[in-house]
C-alpha cells in the first residue's frame, strides 16, 4: 500500500492570479546584481528611479516636518489620512485649476503604488478591461491583472514621440472597458503629452463613460520648457483620479507618502468611493509620519525646478544622456521631456542579434551596469531599454563607454 504524502512532500506554489504579473525592474536582473555585489563588485544601478541612491536629498522642510510632528504620529490616523495633509493636497489641486475638490475627495496612501492597487481592486471585476499604455509602468498592468481583469495595451509609438493617439484607443474599447490609464510625464519614456492629445483623450473617456486614472507622480519634472497639463483640468464629464506623491518631485521615496484625488463628474461614483474607503479602513491608515511631510512639501519652495533647469543637476544629466546617445553609433533616443528616465533603442541594422533581455544580462555580467529591458514595460518589441537620469555627468560618460563596448561586441556576432 502506497504511503500518503507527508507535509514535507507538498510543493507550496504561488497563487494562480500571479501568473500574468511581472516586475522586471526588481526582477531576476536585480537579483543577479545583488549577488554580484555580495561577491565584491560595484554595480552601477540604473534600474530604479531612486534619487537618494545618487545623493539627492529631500528638502530640509520635509525632514523637519516629520521630526517636529513625531509626537502626533504615534497613533492611527483617519483611513483617508490626516486632515493637514489632505488640506494641503486640496490647496495644491485647486491652485492648478482643478475645480470642485474637497478633503473628502482625497485619499492618502503608502506611496502611489498602494493607491493604484486599491483603486483597481475597488473598481474591477473578473473579465473587465482597462486601457493601459504600452510602454507602461508595469505596476499598472499588474494591478489590473491581480483583480482578474485584463489590461488592454494601447500603443504609444516611438515614431510618434511615445504620445498616444486617441483614434487608436477608440478601436480598443469594448463593452467591458472600464477605465483609461494615463502616465504623464511618462515612465519609462519621458514623454510629456501635448494639450491637444490630452483633450482628445478626455473627450473619448467622457463619450465612452470611462474612469480616467492619471498617474502624475512626475508632474513637476519637465525639461526644455515642456508644459505638463494636469488631466483633471480637462475632464469634467466622467470621474478622474489623479495620483501624486513625495517620492519623485520631492526626492522622498522612502517616506512613502502619496495621494489620489477624485474630481470631474462624481455624481455616479459614490458607491465606488465608499468601496475605496472600505479598503482604506482594512489597511487601517497610511504611514502617519510621512503624511506630516506633505503640507511642508507642497507649500514650500519647489526646489525641483532648480534641479530640472538647464543649469540644474537633472538638466545637466539629461543632456549628458543625449550627448552619449548622439555619439554612439548604435543607439537612438526620443529625447525625454519629463520624468527621470530615458527609453533608448538599439539600431538593429548595426546590431542584428540584439535582444534586450540577453543584452541586459550580458551588460550586467561584463560591465556591471544594471538596466531594465524594454520588453519589461509591456511592449511587443525587444530593441529598447530603460535607464535613469540620476547619475552625475561623469558617471554618465563612463556608462556610455561601457554600453558602446558591449554593443560593439554584439555587432560582430553572427
Amino acid at each position: 500500500m502506497a504511503s500518503s504524502s507527508t507535509t514535507q512532500d507538498r510543493v507550496l506554489s504561488r497563487a494562480n492570479h500571479l501568473a500574468g504579473v511581472r516586475y522586471e525592474i526588481r526582477g531576476p536582473l536585480a537579483q543577479r546584481a545583488l549577488q554580484l555585489e555580495r561577491e565584491g563588485h560595484e554595480i552601477l544601478k540604473l534600474n530604479i528611479g531612486n534619487p537618494a541612491q545618487f545623493g539627492f536629498r529631500a528638502p530640509d522642510s520635509v525632514r523637519l516636518a516629520i521630526i517636529d510632528n513625531l509626537s502626533k504620529a504615534e497613533g492611527y490616523s483617519h483611513q483617508k489620512g490626516i486632515m493637514p495633509a489632505r488640506e494641503a493636497v486640496v490647496a495644491e489641486t485647486l491652485s492648478r485649476g482643478i475645480a470642485g475638490v474637497t478633503v473628502d475627495d482625497v485619499f492618502m496612501g503608502n506611496g502611489v503604488s498602494e493607491l493604484i492597487l486599491m483603486c483597481m481592486e475597488g473598481l474591477l471585476d473578473e473579465g473587465d478591461e482597462v486601457l493601459v499604455p504600452s510602454p507602461d509602468y508595469p505596476l499598472w498592468t499588474a494591478a489590473v491583472t491581480l483583480t482578474g481583469a485584463r489590461a488592454v495595451h494601447y500603443p504609444c509609438r516611438p515614431e510618434n514621440g511615445f504620445v498616444p493617439d486617441a483614434s487608436e484607443l477608440a478601436q480598443l474599447i469594448t463593452p467591458r472597458t472600464r477605465a483609461l490609464v494615463l502616465i504623464n510625464p511618462n515612465n519609462p519614456t519621458g514623454a510629456v503629452y501635448p494639450r491637444a492629445s490630452l483633450e482628445a483623450l478626455a473627450r473619448l473617456a467622457t463619450e465612452r463613460g470611462l474612469v480616467v486614472f492619471a498617474d502624475e507622480i512626475y508632474d513637476r519634472i519637465v525639461y526644455d520648457g515642456a508644459e505638463h497639463v494636469p488631466m483633471a483640468t480637462l475632464v469634467d464629464g466622467t470621474l478622474c483620479a489623479t495620483f501624486g506623491g513625495l517620492s519623485k518631485v520631492h526626492r522622498a521615496c522612502g517616506i512613502r507618502a502619496g495621494w489620489v484625488v477624485f474630481s470631474g463628474d462624481k455624481r455616479q461614483s459614490a458607491d465606488y468611493i465608499e468601496g475605496l474607503e472600505l479598503l482604506s479602513s482594512l489597511r487601517l491608515c497610511a504611514n502617519v509620519p510621512g503624511q506630516w511631510a506633505v503640507p511642508a512639501a507642497l507649500s514650500g519652495h519647489q526646489s525641483i525646478h532648480d534641479l530640472t533647469s538647464e543649469t540644474g543637476r537633472l538638466g545637466k544629466q539629461r543632456r549628458a544622456v543625449l550627448r552619449g546617445v548622439e555619439a554612439s553609433p548604435y543607439l537612438k533616443l526620443v529625447a525625454p521631456m519629463g520624468a527621470l528616465y530615458a527609453f533608448a533603442s538599439v539600431d538593429t541594422a548595426r546590431v542584428p542579434t540584439f535582444s534586450d533581455r540577453a543584452f541586459a544580462f550580458d551588460l550586467l555580467e561584463r560591465e556591471h551596469v544594471l538596466i531594465v529591458p524594454g520588453s519589461g514595460f509591456n511592449v511587443p518589441y525587444h530593441d529598447h531599454f530603460r535607464l535613469t537620469l540620476l547619475p552625475n555627468e561623469e558617471v554618465m560618460q563612463e556608462l556610455f563607454v561601457r554600453l558602446d563596448r558591449r554593443l560593439s561586441d554584439w555587432a560582430t556576432r553572427r
